[in-house]
């Protein structure tokens, strides 16, 4: 099982699409921090929870991205045909789904170690500035609901048509535009923008309202929820793929 996972996981990293969306993304983030992060958002410091915040909600779609394009490399048309023949190994085909699982989700843990990285070199050169602990909750709600609910559900569309992986990349910027409750504001980044204004201090301390967290758990769960279910919906249309 671990010689498979490193075999996804080599399958998945070691092409020029990991190495070009890690230099767009680091692109991007280095753009946004010294174009808006530095400035600090609503009255606050840069390095605030909610400046911090904010650069994650920045990133977000293209980490959304990333993922779903990991999903891509199990779930097209031509790997849904190899994986007749995986249904032969000796591995139960619920355990070798979780696994490819797994290296999708470890790629894209990559993909958000690099943006938080490039967070943590920006504001030691600026700022001199290494407190992380405070930074760990907001990077917790920003970036784990979000990807792993991003993993889970397009695990799930992918099974069912691959092409549906690809529309799914757009959801993130679909949601800058439409105005979502405040309970969804994580997701277009708008409750780091204008929560910490309804404080009515400058620079308050983190606050995470009930029905946020709420959301977030919720995401969370539904997305571990479709990734662990999905094998036995694959191992289906498998057989249907082996009888045409």
């Amino acid at each position: 099982m671990g010689k498979i996972f490193r075999y996804e996981c080599k399958r998945l990293l070691w092409n020029k699409f990991f190495a070009g969306l890690l230099l767009v993304l680091l692109f991007y983030g280095w753009q946004v921090l010294t174009g808006a992060t530095i400035l600090g958002v609503s009255h606050t410091a840069p390095f605030s929870p909610w400046s911090f915040g904010d650069y994650l909600s920045r990133m977000v779609p293209l980490l959304w991205i990333g993922s779903l394009f990991f999903l891509t490399f199990f779930t097209s048309g031509k790997a849904r045909r190899a994986a007749v023949l995986t249904d032969a190994a000796p591995m139960e085909s619920r355990r070798y789904a979780l696994v490819r699982c797994a290296a999708a989700l470890a790629g894209t843990a990559l993909l958000a170690l690099a943006v938080l990285t490039e967070a943590a070199v920006f504001y030691g050169w600026y700022f001199g500035w290494h407190s992380w602990g405070e930074l760990v909750l907001p990077a917790l709600l920003a970036l784990v609901p979000p990807l792993v609910f991003a993993l889970g559900s397009g695990w799930l569309l992918g099974r069912l048509r691959p092409w549906l992986v690809y529309v799914w990349m757009l959801m993130p910027l679909a949601l800058l535009a439409l105005p979502l409750p405040d309970a969804l504001s994580v997701w277009n980044g708008r409750f780091f923008t204008e929560f910490p204004l309804a404080l009515g201090t400058l620079d308050p301390d983190f606050v995470l309202p009930a029905s946020v967290l709420t959301v977030q758990v919720l995401l969370l769960a539904a997305g571990l929820l479709l990734l662990w279910r999905r094998p036995g919906l694959a191992r289906t249309q498998r057989r249907n793929l082996a009888g045409k």
